[in-house]
């Protein structure tokens, strides 16, 4: 039997944080704090989802969403299937299945011609955890990897030796510095000006929420602010779970996202402004620290980061979903 999910009833919460645990294994778990945030309103957003309940329990939950009148942001006919799992003592009786559809069929009512594994706008993954083995099931309902990026990484380090890799960077003449009052506006015309998409947006909502204006690192050239990165830390706004750190030494960090200006790239602007994100975070106690949903693999490498998490890029056409 299919419930709504309801994101303002506790016992909901408690329960897609239970199955996603038992589904996914303790190196993915997650907290209730976690799925609470992660159904959150946000500017634009349309979330829904379903519980499969079997004899009286929770089995299954699904949750998708899109993203209305914010098109630089993400397209309105890009749908997201932002999570789903079954419980192992419940699997192979369709309750994957039935979950999938119900949830591409809301996103066809919402108007979205694609679907995404992941990768929304407060993902739970970025695509499918390749650990896991579930690729193969997508696949077979008509999801497709992506041509381009097909493949994304989750790169790890213990930063406790982080000084002795840092000697001989050059800094070009640039100030890396945290955020503070009054950086506010300057940082979201960066964003508008360099990166008017999901980043911008994730902005937008952070302050609106009151994010810590410091887990913002800030790259000052001559002209004004030509970097910005974004830092987490245990007791940042944004909860640390979606990164899966379980592996890692305390205390936890996360850097990311990060850019540059476009005329600024391969001058040593993006290596002076993750310098910086990195010495702020072990300077604040942080080992293990994750730089998530990555594709510039070698260039983090240079910084003693290692692949840590694998995940599978797919989607799928609305027409072939629906059909």
């Amino acid at each position: 039997m299919l419930e709504p999910f309801d994101v303002a009833n506790p016992a909901h919460l408690a329960a897609a944080a239970q199955l996603w645990t038992v589904a996914c294994g303790p190196d993915l778990s997650i907290s209730q704090r976690f799925v609470a945030y992660n159904v959150e309103p946000h500017t634009g957003k349309r979330q829904a989802g379903q519980l499969v309940v079997s004899h009286g329990q929770p089995a299954g939950f699904v949750l998708a969403s899109v993203l209305k009148g914010d098109p630089s942001a993400s397209s309105p006919e890009r749908g997201y299937i932002d999570a789903l799992a079954v419980a192992p003592t419940t699997q192979r009786r369709g309750h994957g299945r039935e979950l999938l559809s119900w949830a591409e069929g809301w996103l066809h009512e919402q108007g979205c011609t694609r679907v995404t594994l992941g990768a929304g706008f407060q993902p739970f993954v970025p695509g499918v955890p390749d650990e896991l083995g579930t690729a193969p099931f997508f696949i077979q309902q008509g999801y497709k990897q992506s041509p381009r990026h097909g493949v994304v990484w989750d790169m790890s380090a213990d930063l406790s030796d982080y000084d002795t890799l840092s000697p001989g960077r050059q800094t070009h003449g640039v100030l890396v510095r945290p955020a503070r009052a009054g950086d506010e506006e300057t940082m979201l015309s960066f964003l508008r000006r360099e990166f008017n998409g999901g980043w911008r947006y994730e902005c937008e909502e952070l302050l609106r929420a009151g994010i810590r204006l410091s887990d913002y690192i800030l790259l000052f050239s001559e002209r004004g602010i030509d970097g910005c990165c974004l830092v987490s830390f245990e007791d940042s706004l944004r909860p640390l779970d979606r990164f899966y750190m379980h592996r890692l030494p305390h205390p936890w960090g996360q850097l990311g996202s990060i850019g540059v200006s476009v005329d600024r790239r391969g001058q040593g602007y993006g290596s002076a402004l993750l310098d910086g994100g990195l010495r702020h975070l072990r300077c604040n106690g942080v080992r293990g620290c994750v730089i998530d949903w990555l594709v510039l693999v070698d260039f983090y490498a240079r910084f003693g980061f290692r692949t840590f998490r694998k995940y599978i890029m797919l989607s799928k056409e609305m027409d072939q979903a629906i059909a």
